[in-house]
């Protein structure tokens, strides 16, 4: 236990420190990519692990009262990332209204006052998560409506020029091209889009947000503009084949993926240069399996927890959760919302999942956080298939293994430094380690006995 509380000590320390000199993570300068091409930080080199939750209609529905306390809900669960819809119609309506482009593409006569105009509520909602110490990922137009040819490439620099101007200057903006949309379907909108807003906004992260079970490698790796990569690895399960309905890079992106989103991780960091990659849409929490049928089971907190796990271990630089009734912002009643949702979405704010997730951000950041490695060789033996799956990660003296289904393991431990270590199981509903015991051999098997139905966990080892 002498690690634990001189871990404890140690963190208690650099928070005090981080909250003299930091007050907001921006206060460590703008977010860049680091050096190695696997990682975001600060200019200042402070890392950053991003948590990010799913609130697509956000700007539409909720009014500033209900946006505020969202956006408080999600900072108290350790969320330092709100994923957006910034318009989802040509034009865009708010709560109040108000629309989002009265004069079509022509933004001219749209200025910042003290009325509820839609850009002045976006202008709130970015403020108030900015207090927050939040950022703002903005997918600028939903894909959908670009296929749909409701914006022409002489509109996307437009609209463009409009966004990089009006929020070059706030701290905590990240740029979405795309929005559930392969990258070869109106490249070029989406090309002009994304250079419009670099033209004027030198400040600020940009990535394209994919189909469901796709990767923005596959179309824009080598695009000036794409500073870390994204996929969807999306809402179905095993056995639910795209094969006949995908044909983007079948050879990149196998049927076989299905939940196992950590593929796609490996296929993002087989990319040359290295680029960070995350996955920016797996299965919501509360949502059924294959999306549309809402008489088919839904993804359940432990299902989410292990696409955030898996994906993190195999190298992603953090993770975004979602859930069914926060991300439609669901009014809650007898009406049924998408997908058949009828959970209102304040009370979703309580579902297990949404809490959790800090929980992965903090593992990660009590330990060294740019050694972190994918390793799956320090797993003897199989890895395993399906939900039995184990995935592994590494620095210089810890190892982290994610076992979802209870599996037994042997470790190499001589992948670390150290002739004696010590092991912990992690518990990723409440972040509590409890000790397992030392080891002073080159292996060691582990293995446990669920304490709860669904009872994942993280095997923890690290030098003594």
């Amino acid at each position: 236990m002498r690690f634990i509380s001189a871990l404890l000590l140690s963190l208690m320390m650099l928070t005090a420190c981080t909250q003299k000199e930091a007050k907001f993570p921006w206060d460590n300068g703008k977010l860049q990519v680091d050096e190695t091409g696997c990682f975001l930080q600060h200019e200042n080199g402070e890392p950053f692990f991003w948590l990010g939750e799913t609130g697509w209609l956000l700007p539409e529905r909720l009014n500033r009262e209900d946006a505020e306390f969202y956006l408080e809900a999600c900072r108290q669960a350790g969320y330092n990332v709100v994923q957006v819809q910034t318009i989802n119609g040509v034009p865009a309506r708010n709560y109040y209204g108000q629309l989002s482009m009265p004069e079509g593409y022509d933004f001219t006569k749209i200025n910042r006052d003290s009325s509820y105009g839609y850009w002045d509520h976006m202008d709130y909602i970015i403020e108030t998560a900015a207090e927050k110490g939040i950022y703002i990922g903005m997918v600028c137009i939903w894909g959908g409506l670009v296929k749909k040819g409701l914006m022409s490439v002489e509109e996307a620099k437009a609209y463009g020029t409009f966004l990089g101007e009006r929020y070059k200057d706030h701290p905590n903006i990240i740029w979405f091209i795309g929005g559930d949309m392969y990258g070869d379907v109106k490249t070029e909108e989406w090309e002009t889009l994304a250079r419009s807003i670099k033209a004027v906004d030198k400040n600020h992260l940009m990535t394209f947000h994919p189909f469901g079970r796709t990767l923005s490698a596959t179309w824009f790796h080598d695009a000036e503009w794409l500073d870390f990569n994204m996929f969807q690895s999306g809402h179905r399960n095993y056995g639910m084949s795209l094969s006949k309905k995908n044909p983007q890079r079948p050879e990149l992106l196998p049927d076989s993926c299905e939940e196992d989103n950590w593929r796609y991780v490996e296929i993002a960091r087989s990319y040359k240069p290295m680029k960070p990659v995350i996955d920016g849409e797996p299965s919501y929490e509360g949502i059924p399996y294959g999306l549309h049928d809402y008489t088919l089971p839904l993804w359940q907190a432990h299902e989410v927890r292990r696409y955030a796990y898996w994906s993190v271990f195999a190298g992603a630089f953090g993770h975004t959760y979602g859930n069914s009734a926060i991300m439609q912002m669901h009014p809650g009643g007898e009406k049924r919302g998408a997908y058949g949702c009828l959970k209102f979405w304040k009370d979703a704010l309580n579902d297990p999942g949404f809490q959790q997730m800090q929980y992965l951000k903090k593992l990660i950041l009590d330990f060294p956080y740019y050694e972190r490695i994918p390793d799956q060789s320090l797993i003897l033996g199989e890895n395993g298939t399906h939900h039995q799956h184990l995935r592994a990660c590494r620095g210089k003296d810890y190892i982290l293994v994610y076992n979802y289904a209870a599996v037994p393991m042997n470790i190499d431990l001589s992948k670390i430094e150290g002739k004696t270590k010590q092991a912990w199981w992690y518990d990723t509903t409440n972040g509590e380690y409890t000790f397992i015991g030392e080891y002073s051999g080159d292996s060691a098997e582990f293995s446990y006995v669920p304490a709860r139905e669904h009872d994942d966990r993280v095997l923890v080892i690290r030098s003594k």
